[in-house]
């Protein structure tokens, strides 16, 4: 009897990946059928339905799953559910499918990745969608604009996975499943887990977030984004290496697993806090860290407004829980991290710490104090830095 919180929906985990001996027959059989492209987010969505990150959908959303999704949080059988998961396409492209086909999905390069059978086709209202889900309909909003390139008709249905893309193999050693994050932790012992979310290599302020997960529990999985993000950001493998220095020279050995996935952040802020919860409860973490600004972007979201959305969930929404931590920052009279709640001096002595502000830092080649980020982390930004000329 497993001692992890149990997925979300209450039931077994439900990977979508064909198992690798049928794929064969099902690629050649996906080759004779009509090929619908996925976008980017729509192709990270198909990997994370595969490795059964998304239990227990069993594939693209229908209309009124879509709108329970984006209005009340809740699918049509009153499942908790706070971001809609769907597929588009050209609306010549749709009136050519017709309802019980089977449609081949590829990815940019054409290549098939999975196998639809489409039960519903329908329009969505972006504004509305966007109103829910983004809390802004500006274009400017990188999730916004996501939505506002939709195809005009969503496609749903359940879908095969048919593989898991460069993923697997570029990853090696940081690429985990639920199942195997869930496998890992059993043999650690761990029951309670915190899941800390991150797309930006760790800097002090996130370490101290990490540090006090591990204080209050069994340990942390440090999950990091794998999929594509916004102009600017780190790149996966560079964000690896450094959160890698990081680990091996400031953390206790054994006391964090480190674990990437294929989602693409939609930087939706209160509502994608949400959903990181409740799939970090199908890789079997009890708690998920929520900081300042959780997948925002921009001034879309008040620095708190991912703490104050867990308050407004039914009891049964989601077994994890969120552990909320107040701004973090290096206190010159503290002599050390700390928090609004733990430390008691004034802004003129606080350090704040941002990524935003570190990826200016290395661009202008300025000296990164201690305080911000560890030397060995610094080490590995810069080189990086210096390598864009």
């Amino acid at each position: 009897m497993s001692n992890l919180v149990p997925p979300h929906g209450g039931g077994p985990l439900k990977p979508l990946l064909l198992a690798a001996n049928d794929r064969q027959e099902a690629l050649a059989r996906a080759a004779t059928l009509r090929q619908v492209p996925l976008s980017s987010r729509e192709l990270s969505d198909l990997f994370m339905f595969g490795m059964g990150a998304y239990t227990p959908l069993d594939g693209f959303m229908g209309e009124a799953d879509w709108r329970g999704a984006c209005v009340d949080m809740k699918l049509s059988n009153g499942l908790f559910w706070p971001i809609p998961i769907t597929l588009s396409c050209a609306r010549n492209a749709a009136d050519s499918i017709a309802l019980d086909d089977e449609v081949a999905l590829t990815d940019e390069e054409g290549t098939i990745v999975g196998i639809l059978r489409v039960t519903e086709k329908y329009e969505i209202d972006r504004t509305l969608e966007c109103e829910h889900i983004y809390r802004t309909t500006d274009g400017k909003h990188p999730g916004v604009q996501k939505v506002m390139e939709q195809g005009d008709i969503n496609l749903a249905g359940p879908i095969t996975v048919l593989s898991e893309g460069h993923y697997p193999e570029t990853y090696k050693g940081l690429y985990f499943r639920p199942a195997e994050t869930r496998a890992m932790f059993e043999k650690r012992g761990w029951s309670k887990v915190a899941a800390f979310q991150t797309r930006n290599p760790m800097h002090r302020s996130h370490e101290h977030l990490a540090k006090i997960a591990i204080e209050i529990g069994d340990g942390v999985l440090i999950h990091q984004v794998l999929g594509a993000l916004k102009p600017g950001d780190i790149p996966a493998d560079v964000r690896v290496k450094a959160i890698d220095t990081l680990v091996e020279n400031y953390f206790v050995e054994g006391t964090a697993v480190q674990a990437g996935y294929p989602i693409e952040m939609r930087y939706a802020g209160p509502r994608e806090a949400l959903l990181h919860a409740l799939f970090r409860q199908n890789f079997g973490c009890s708690h998920l860290v929520v900081g300042r600004d959780h997948a925002g972007v921009g001034d879309y979201y008040g620095p708190f407004d991912a703490h104050h959305i867990f308050d407004t969930l039914d009891d049964d929404s989601l077994v994890i829980q969120p552990l909320k931590i107040d701004i973090t920052f290096y206190c010159q009279k503290c002599d050390g991290m700390a928090t609004g709640k733990t430390c008691p001096h004034g802004e003129e002595d606080r350090l704040n710490i941002s990524g935003t502000r570190l990826r200016e830092m290395f661009a202008n080649h300025e000296t990164v104090p201690a305080a911000f980020s560890r030397p060995e982390v610094v080490k590995v930004l810069q080189a990086y830095y210096d390598s864009l000329g």
